[in-house]
């Protein structure tokens, strides 16, 4: 006859209850502290503690009052700028308002390249301020309204309309920002902050942190989303959003989000 001590039955009755928890979030995407009490016949103390246990090991975000599923989508491709304008043009609208609210007289300020950053230069004010970006259609829009604007130097990626290479990234190197602004293809709790080319990347993170203070503008579409390359880790860069949705609060423990108006 095998013995079972009294130990081994509580783990084997925890990772039941681990299982079962696991099992109702893939199925349902999120959940409340009531509704797992009533499936695990557990009490509400015994479903917090297996809820903290379950976050710090990574396998679901514990919120107010319940749990989310990590849902993490993976993608590699990449839209041209036509298609990236065309995509939440409203909620990308309030982003740049805001993100172009924070530039102030004598910032030296860089902006990456991408659909987000571009609308921000719509919005900007500040002619006392100095901008640097590594885009094309940015650097003309920045000239066509009357500011101040270097752009780096270097190889022209078609697609995104981004200045990349080794020659842009020694332009960098001789930089160093008050604010920058960014881009980003994917925003993950496992990955940071993510972009499908490692040329982009490159740039992009040596920008980041040449940059006293760095803001990624980021709608809704690119929470929750891992792209081939990581350029930062969350908590290098400050995130601007439109309403922040209930699922992606749990971003707000690793850096600073700031809601668009």
């Amino acid at each position: 006859m095998i013995e079972i001590n009294q130990k081994e039955v509580i783990n084997m009755l925890t990772e039941e209850r681990y299982a079962t928890i696991l099992r109702i979030l893939e199925e349902k995407k999120a959940v409340t502290v009531l509704e797992l009490t009533k499936a695990l016949g557990a009490s509400e103390s015994t479903v917090r503690r297996d809820l903290s246990a379950l976050h710090k090991s990574g396998r679901l975000y514990k919120v107010y009052g319940g749990a989310t599923a990590i849902d993490n989508s993976y993608t590699s491709a990449e839209e041209d700028m036509k298609t990236k304008r065309e995509l939440f043009a409203e909620e990308k609208t309030a982003i740049a308002r805001k993100a172009a609210s924070l530039v102030k007289r004598k910032d030296f300020v860089y902006i990456d390249a991408g659909s987000s950053t571009l609308r921000l230069i719509d919005f900007l004010e500040e002619k006392g301020a100095i901008y640097v970006t590594n885009g094309i259609s940015h650097a003309a829009r920045l000239t066509a309204r009357g500011f101040r604007v270097f752009i780096l130097g270097g190889e022209l990626k078609a697609v995104t309309e981004a200045v990349i290479g080794t020659e842009a990234l020694a332009n960098l190197k001789n930089y160093n920002f008050t604010k920058g602004f960014f881009g980003t293809n994917g925003i993950s709790t496992k990955s940071g902050f993510s972009t499908p080319d490692s040329d982009e990347a490159m740039i992009k993170g040596e920008a980041l942190t040449r940059c006293k203070h760095a803001y990624v503008l980021a709608d809704h579409s690119k929470f929750d989303r891992i792209t081939p390359i990581s350029f930062a880790m969350l908590s290098a860069a400050s995130i601007i959003t439109g309403r922040l949705q209930e699922r992606d609060r749990k971003y707000m423990d690793y850096t600073t989000i700031i809601e668009g108006e």
